[in-house]
């Protein structure tokens, strides 16, 4: 279905211009929201494109200001839905906007998982291989040629990602709108990215007890038995924490800092 829609001349232009803003992805990263800002750059030229008024510009990127990462060589995809998405909520005030960040989060750990095998598990070590043993012959086809094997697919998947994104956003939402599916497709995305969240602070957020019970001549570690009862438990309990403490209004930045604090008090102290 999204192979037959004909892009028009504007549309190819918006395409054009999303591709070349999505290489702002990384440009400032941080702890905080990851890629968002560079997120929110690369969906400008479709938010300044559909909504017309400041107050919807400014609502929308405020929208794309929340937690994204992803490969960033697989972006416009998203991007690409996400610019259908806002196209629909322009022209449909009963639109709900919370569908196009649901769908954004739930898009984005497939994406990071796919374009992470495909960039940096497979190509990249190809053209490198390929670079390497040209290289080393004194040949400077070496780099050139390592550059253009890893970065001509990336171009292509990057553009026409772009493209594919938009034309499959378009046609999810004329079927929706024919079927009535809004609702499930909310839903859905809404659960996929609550497991994305889920999987991202089970990954990324590491804390062990050091602490060790003796009774008698046996040791039982804590951290062991923690494990055997509810693994990861500590991760959580302290990801609950520092949610709460941005719930009650706590900066990032002064987040940070408490668990600069904690890390070291609880490691001089040999509790972590």
């Amino acid at each position: 279905m999204t192979e037959k829609k004909k892009l028009s001349k504007d549309e190819k232009k918006l395409m054009r211009e999303i591709f070349w803003n999505s290489f702002m992805l990384e440009a400032s990263y941080n702890y905080e929201r990851q890629q968002a800002l560079g997120f929110a750059i690369g969906m400008w030229p479709a938010i300044k494109r559909y909504h017309k008024t400041k107050e919807a510009q400014a609502e929308a990127l405020t929208r794309h200001m929340s937690i994204f990462n992803t490969t960033p060589h697989v972006v416009t995809t998203i991007t690409g839905v996400a610019t259908a998405l806002e196209k629909e909520a322009s022209e449909k005030p009963s639109f709900d906007k919370s569908i196009i960040n649901n769908v954004k989060v739930g898009l984005m750990g497939p994406f990071a998982g796919i374009g992470d095998s495909l960039f940096w598990g497979t190509i990249r070590i190809i053209a490198v291989g390929i670079g390497l043993s040209l290289a080393q012959q004194g040949s400077i086809l070496g780099p050139i040629l390592f550059l253009l094997l890893f970065n001509i697919p990336h171009m292509l998947v990057r553009y026409y990602g772009g493209v594919f994104g938009y034309k499959f956003g378009t046609s999810i939402m004329q079927t929706a709108d024919n079927s009535g599916i809004m609702a499930m497709i909310s839903k859905g995305a809404t659960i996929v990215g609550l497991m994305v969240i889920g999987g991202m602070t089970a990954s990324m957020v590491k804390l062990k007890s050091t602490l060790v019970f003796s009774v008698g001549e046996t040791e039982f570690p804590m951290q062991d038995y923690l494990d055997q009862i509810f693994p990861m438990l500590l991760p959580l309990l302290y990801t609950l924490f520092m949610f709460r403490l941005l719930k009650k209004g706590y900066k990032s930045t002064t987040i940070l800092l408490i668990t600069i604090i904690f890390g070291i008090v609880g490691s001089l102290i040999g509790i972590i």
